[in-house]
């Protein structure tokens, strides 16, 4: 969250672009909007319709990032934890269905469910659940173009010919629409933060790598740009932090207590985005045989208390460590109240 906030910028906020070039193929080229979603799509396509009444084929540029890039701790599953990334995705790489009379059916109200998805649907053998879209045979870039297409054809607009991977050319395509996101940079961490959603971690990740270092993004650049971001603002020794990607993930992330609390120093202006439990602001983190919570408690006067609790003891919770903290910050708080100032 904080090399976002520090690459990015906290009011940044996603484009998308569309292009229409001289064989009259729509082109859309994407720049890893995290939250690129089936309400977004309706909403492009409305403003399309307005600018375009056809076009032949339909053309998907996902060169803003190198390559399928591929998340170290992740595995072939149905988990959303477990979505891959891209430059051009929609609805989180993740598809929601449940059977109704023997046949499946979209699970979300505003998403229809494609042909292009019953075959892995189907495999699922699940009566509900959701399945995770993949890189292979560019799968999860084509899915975001058969919805792209459905709502194209909802707003009116025809096509005429298929669906293929390809690139913008800048000089000889004309730019119909740009796209921007309603969300800012710390609305998409906010729900990174709520819903621990691994792809949006990594989605940033990869961007700021691509600020940082030049296009396509990558995640190795993410990783290098959170590394400097690290040793250079949150002035942190290069034992202290190991990064292999964005989102906790892989087992091979590995940090000091003290660096959380450096990081949560520098964050400290943005404790709001994080989830709220009374007067805990508070983020976990689960893998097997490790529990962490790291956040923030404001005591009676709204002054905010750091603390970071990681444990990697089997078996073992947060739970015992937070009580003797909140005891310690109530006490703390008391005391400091008595005597007219913070302790």
């Amino acid at each position: 969250s904080l090399v976002a906030l520090h690459y990015l910028g906290p009011e940044y906020r996603f484009t998308t672009e569309f292009y229409l070039d001289r064989d009259d193929n729509l082109k859309i080229k994407g720049y890893g909007d995290p939250l690129l979603l089936s309400e977004s799509l309706r909403e492009i396509a409305a403003a399309l319709s307005l600018k375009l009444g056809g076009f032949n084929h339909l053309v998907l540029d996902d060169s803003f990032f190198s390559g399928q890039v591929r998340v170290p701790g992740t595995s072939p599953s149905y988990q959303p934890y477990d979505a891959v990334n891209g430059a051009l995705c929609v609805n989180f790489n993740t598809v929601s269905f449940k059977r109704v009379n023997r046949a499946y059916v979209s699970d979300e109200e505003q998403t229809p469910l494609l042909p292009f998805v019953e075959k892995r649907i189907r495999a699922s053998s699940l009566e509900r659940g959701r399945i995770i879209l993949s890189h292979q045979e560019n799968e999860a870039t084509l899915y975001a173009g058969h919805l792209f297409k459905y709502f194209l054809t909802q707003a009116g607009i025809k096509s005429r010919g298929e669906i293929r991977l390809g690139r913008v050319k800048p000089d000889d395509d004309r730019l119909l629409f740009t796209y921007t996101s309603p969300f800012p940079v710390k609305e998409s961490i906010r729900k990174l933060l709520e819903f621990s959603n691994n792809f949006i971690a990594n989605q940033l990740l990869v961007a700021c790598g691509a600020k940082a270092y030049g296009t396509p993004g990558s995640l190795d650049k993410g990783v290098m740009a959170a590394s400097t971001y690290a040793r250079e603002v949150l002035k942190l020794k290069t034992d202290a932090l190991s990064l292999d990607e964005g989102s906790g993930i892989s087992r091979k992330n590995e940090l000091t207590a003290h660096a959380m609390l450096k990081a949560l120093n520098e964050f400290e202006p943005y404790h709001h985005l994080l989830r709220q439990e009374r007067d805990e602001f508070f983020k976990t983190g689960t893998l097997d045989g490790i529990r962490t919570r790291a956040g923030y408690i404001a005591d009676g006067k709204g002054e905010l208390y750091r603390f970071v609790v990681l444990m990697n003891t089997p078996g073992k919770t947060t739970d015992a460590v937070m009580k003797l903290i909140r005891r310690f910050v109530g006490q703390t708080s008391a005391a400091s109240l008595s005597h007219g100032s913070k302790a």
